[in-house]
């Protein structure tokens, strides 16, 4: 019997490895006692493991992914249900395709749950203030999911709240930041005093709790009673579903009148009439914009989605469209593409605050699947009428270079729409004679894989870098 320990962290990792070797050497499942990160903080002993065998060990992409899901579930067996996945993947690689496949069945059902609880970590975790020595704020929390799940569920927290010291806690290990992520072993439940961000927290969310739709099923399943003990606003449900009752009479005895018949005529045309005036200021711009209806796409998207940056730069960014992301927090470049942007911009020496960063479209373009909001181009006709806002965020910025993102940006800016391979990292001239830079859209990268993804942020840098210098000459 081969016994392998994995560590608290990096755990997966560790597993992979090791099962790689195992699967290569030949070792059947049955042969392997498998020792999880509850158990034992060091890494695997190498003489454990036998010499790598002749055996080519093949594993896809979707597996690996599927498997560092199931690797953070509670189940003591894990590890041995993944390394008999693995083997089985040599002969049989299109199982996991098949959902009637028990073994199948059973990882999808584990990295379900796993995908849950970590869903509940990042919205039913809530930091208490400590006092802080420093000029940054200290905060910790304490959190008790249903899996070891503290290592995938973190860089949501350290991504959110870079600009504070924080300490969060779990029955199975501790996440500290300070600048810096600190992973280490589990500590006893701190006692965490209240703060005066609780009491906002409350008013908050008294306030926005409506009695007129109150389903406590529902509610408990989405926010199950185990959690309810961390979290300082469920001490008021109690109350608020017994007031229930009286406050939806009293919505009712205040309720609206009703509208006379002309009304959705008379709103009908107020919504579908553009203001075409021109603006005196980037303000007066951006409030116009805000109520626009040149096309149908304002029909669905959240808001309007304004440039943002620093109205008198030199350099205006232009991409095609808000994304998800942008859509709900009206701002553009916030999501995983404005993420690369912002990065890249850094490491070349270009700072996103001293640049005007926006889109060819203001509107949000997708198709509905489920819960999920899929991302569509805008077509030539909605670039179009979208070219009115663009016009006059250039106009106002009067930028000395402008990097046009991807095909639709290229358009709006040049009116060309052939090709954008053999034109990136030229210069052409914008339909208002202003110079153009032409480079890949950083969504286009997040789709690419491999030696294509690396090659397209090497050009993509490479285009900011010619930006800066141009600017800087």
């Amino acid at each position: 019997m081969i016994r392998i320990a994995l560590p608290r962290f990096g755990s997966f990792d560790a597993w992979r490895d090791a099962a790689r070797q195992l699967a290569s050497a030949g070792v059947p499942a049955a042969d392997i006692a498998w020792t999880g990160d509850d158990a034992a903080p060091e890494l695997f002993a190498a003489q454990d493991l036998p010499p790598p065998g002749p055996q080519p060990v093949r594993a896809s992409r979707a597996f690996l992914s599927l498997a560092r899901q199931v690797s953070t579930h509670a189940d003591a067996q894990r590890w041995a249900w993944l390394y008999a996945g693995l083997l089985r993947l040599q002969d049989d690689p299109g199982y996991l395709a098949n959902p009637a496949d028990p073994m199948a069945a059973r990882f999808g059902k584990l990295a379900k749950s796993v995908r849950r609880d970590i869903h509940k970590m990042h919205a039913f975790l809530r930091f208490h203030e400590l006092p802080a020595a420093g000029p940054r704020r200290s905060f910790a929390a304490w959190f008790e999911p249903d899996h070891p799940i503290l290592e995938p569920a973190i860089p949501f927290f350290v991504k959110r709240f870079a600009d504070m010291d924080w300490l969060i806690a779990t029955p199975q290990g501790t996440a500290r930041f300070d600048g810096r992520l600190h992973l280490g072993d589990p500590v006893p439940r701190p006692d965490l005093p209240e703060d005066a961000s609780h009491d906002l927290w409350q008013t908050y969310f008294a306030n926005i709790f409506n009695p007129a739709r109150i389903k406590t099923q529902a509610m408990r399943s989405e926010m199950p009673r185990k959690y309810w003990k961390n979290l300082p606003e469920t001490a008021l449900i109690p109350e608020m579903l017994n007031d229930a009752p009286r406050r939806v009479r009293a919505m009712q005895d205040a309720g609206a009148s009703t509208a006379p018949a002309f009304a959705p005529r008379v709103t009908a045309r107020i919504r579908h009439a553009p203001d075409d005036r021109p603006p005196a200021t980037m303000a007066d711009a951006r409030a116009q914009a805000g109520r626009c209806t040149r096309c149908d796409l304002c029909q669905h998207a959240t808001q309007t989605v304004w440039g943002a940056g620093d109205p008198a730069a030199d350099l205006m960014i232009v991409g095609e469209a808000p994304g998800d992301h942008e859509d709900l927090q009206g701002r553009p470049f916030v999501g995983p593409a404005g993420q690369l942007l912002r990065e890249t911009m850094d490491r070349v020496g270009l700072s996103p605050d001293r640049a005007w960063l926006t889109n060819a479209v203001k509107h949000f373009k997708f198709a509905a699947r489920g819960k999920r909001r899929l991302h569509q181009n805008p077509n030539a006709g909605e670039i179009s009428h979208c070219r009115w806002w663009l016009g006059l965020e250039r106009r106002f910025v009067a930028p000395r270079l402008t990097v046009a993102m991807g095909a639709s940006a290229a358009f709006a800016l040049t009116g060309d729409r052939s090709a954008l391979t053999p034109r990136r990292g030229r210069i052409e001239a914008a339909m208002d004679r202003g110079p153009v830079l032409i480079t890949w859209h950083p969504s286009r990268i997040l789709r690419l894989t491999g030696a294509e993804a690396g090659a397209a942020q090497r050009e993509f840098a490479a285009d900011l870098r010619q930006a800066r210098d141009l600017l800087a000459g």
